[in-house]
């Protein structure tokens, strides 16, 4: 996430064109560290939001209202008493800082024109919101800091405003020289995309790296393993993008992978070309989108971590149950061994002397090669030949119980394996539900004591195929049974990633014959939505559904099949369209 210099300098232009000159007609403190400002002019009635959230600052224009508390806080009732109906007259950004200084016109209470200033830092846990008078004196702010805070910076009423002293040592992009450029990285002993984001106000990681991206160089590689041809050219992109700054030339962006917001910013970026890329008419329309979609992940993330847990723990059991009944089977394959050794001293023990600790046998079985028994000198030939065949019975059980037992619990580590995945692909507290339902079902946690069922609201994913054709995943195993064995018809086509947990998907074929391009987007959701999402390459098992069987008892999700195509891809399903529900 860069909400940088870059993206402030977006924002300040979008509110320049939307609600400069416009009056504050409501102030609200949704939240502690939150305010909703309503602005009426002529461009008509805009929100603007505004946080200074430690984990996610923003500034946007919304549509959204949030309901205030009963009392307003102190901090809503200074803004309210000074700048309510005030109008602002001024919007600007300092030297490309994470910065936004709205000055505002009003009338005090004698009727004289006065003029203030809301600055709202948007700098990660350091954010914060301050009002000042028109000489820099600090009226108050969303979030004291006194000395004993921070000893360089103190924000109270009654002290003078100073700007974070952050930025003493960089570089404004926007008045920088172009042949100053590879002077000025060269003279930072670090990596080329550090050397940029560290040397320039304004500019993130990100678009450092994007930077040296479209100048073919690596931003990882140390400043000093580039030539002065190289540094140059660099030089001329960071030229290029710093004049459709001044230009205003912003195209508001954000990448997806899947359903999944990953970044966003104010230019297109050409190392994110592999994602999903969707632009956007406003930076407002982008922050507020990202920040829902986002927050939607985060929150089902924590809202998971239980489920995850219980998981987790149930899979590390039954992988070291596993382990040690391979171990316990591995040992019982000696069982034939004792089987022969009985049988060979039964056939030759007839000249065994009293007392001797072996047997020097032929072995029947293997072109009688000569075979060494050890014995139990204090017991009789036929004893030893007994202890033997005691042995082989005691480890034949053994074997036998193992079997179904390994079965078992491979079984378990698969069926676990499938939840986990579910888990990983949820995107609504409802894709939960079903989740924790199965859990209860298959005694992983216990069941709800009112026994009443939940209504499932969650449905598997839709999309749509560039051809047309409707694809389905199954966001869980519940779903994974519906999809194949009741919404899809025998001519239908199955799809799922070889050897792993994974999504079923569906293609509905409508009796035709289906393009290739549809098979390899069918194969593209299969891959993405296993397992092996993250992995450069994937096998795709598919074949017509009539062909899929699901055997008795087995847990829901679990199918078998015996003849079946396959297909390698590379799982990136940015350009496949979810339909509109």
């Amino acid at each position: 996430m860069a909400l940088d210099g870059v993206v402030i300098s977006n924002l300040v232009f979008e509110l320049n064109n939307t609600i400069l000159n416009s009056k504050i007609s409501k102030i609200a403190q949704p939240e502690s560290d939150e305010l909703l400002l309503t602005c009426k002019g002529s461009a008509g009635s805009f929100r603007l939001a505004l946080s200074a959230s430690a984990s996610l600052p923003f500034v946007y224009l919304t549509d959204e209202n949030k309901p205030s508390p009963m009392t307003a806080p102190t901090f809503c009732m200074v803004l309210r008493k000074h700048i309510a109906n005030g109008r602002i007259t001024k919007i600007y950004q300092p030297h490309m800082e994470r910065i936004i200084d709205i000055e505002v016109e009003h009338l005090n209470e004698m009727g004289d024109l006065c003029h203030k200033v809301l600055i709202i830092e948007l700098m990660g846990k350091h954010s914060n919101i301050i009002f000042c008078d028109e000489d820099g004196t600090i009226i108050d702010s969303i979030k004291r800091v006194p000395a004993s805070v921070s000893s360089i910076r103190e924000v109270l009423p009654g002290k003078k405003y100073c700007i974070p002293a952050t930025q003493e040592d960089k570089f404004n992009p926007l008045a920088v020289d172009k042949a100053q450029i590879p002077e000025i990285l060269k003279s930072k002993p670090t990596s080329l995309a550090k050397a940029v984001y560290t040397s320039f106000t304004g500019l993130s990681p990100l678009i450092a790296n994007e930077l040296a991206y479209r100048a073919g160089l690596d931003g990882d590689m140390p400043v000093a393993s580039f030539s002065e041809d190289e540094l140059k050219h660099l030089a001329n992109h960071f030229s290029w993008f710093v004049d459709d700054i001044k230009n205003n030339n912003y195209t508001p962006v954000i990448y997806r992978i899947g359903n999944e917001p990953k970044d966003f910013y104010s230019f297109k970026l050409t190392e994110y070309q592999s994602m999903d890329e969707n632009t956007y008419s406003s930076i407002s329309e982008v922050l507020e989108s990202y920040y829902r979609e986002k927050n939607i992940y985060t929150r089902i993330r924590q809202k998971s971590v239980d489920l995850r847990k219980i998981v987790s723990t149930a899979l590390e059991r039954n992988q070291k149950k596993y382990a040690l009944q391979q171990k316990q089977m591995k040992d019982s394959e000696k069982k034939e061994k004792y089987k022969l050794y009985g049988e060979l001293i039964n056939t030759y023990g007839y000249g065994v002397e009293e007392g001797a600790d072996s047997l020097i046998a032929f072995n029947y079985y293997d072109n009688n090669k000569e075979i060494k028994i050890p014995l139990d000198p204090a017991l009789t030939p036929q004893e030893n030949s007994q202890k033997y065949f005691d042995k082989y019975g005691k480890l034949k059980r053994t074997a036998e119980a193992l079997q179904e037992l390994l079965i078992e619990t491979k079984n378990q580590i698969d069926h676990l394996e499938s939840i986990q995945n579910s888990l990983d692909i949820a995107v609504t507290s409802d894709d939960l539900v079903q989740i924790k339902e199965e859990l209860a079902e298959y005694g992983f946690i216990k069941k709800n004591r009112s026994g009443k069922r939940v209504k499932v609201k969650s449905k598997p994913f839709h999309y749509i195929s560039s051809d047309g054709y409707d694809i389905y995943v199954g966001k869980n195993n519940y779903q994974n049974d519906e999809l194949t064995f009741k919404l899809a018809t025998g001519n239908d086509w199955w799809f799922h990633a070889k050897g792993m947990p994974g999504s079923h998907v569906i293609v509905k074929a409508n009796n035709e014959e289906l393009p290739d391009r549809v098979f390899e987007e069918a194969g593209k959701l299969a891959g993405y939505y296993s397992k092996g999402r993250d992995s450069d390459k994937i096998e795709i098992d598919y074949l017509q559904k009539k062909n899929v069987k699901k055997p008795n008892g087995s847990a829901p999700g679990f199918v078998v099949y015996y003849t079946n195509y396959s297909l390698t891809i590379h799982p990136d399903i940015s350009g496949i369209k979810l339909a509109d529900e």
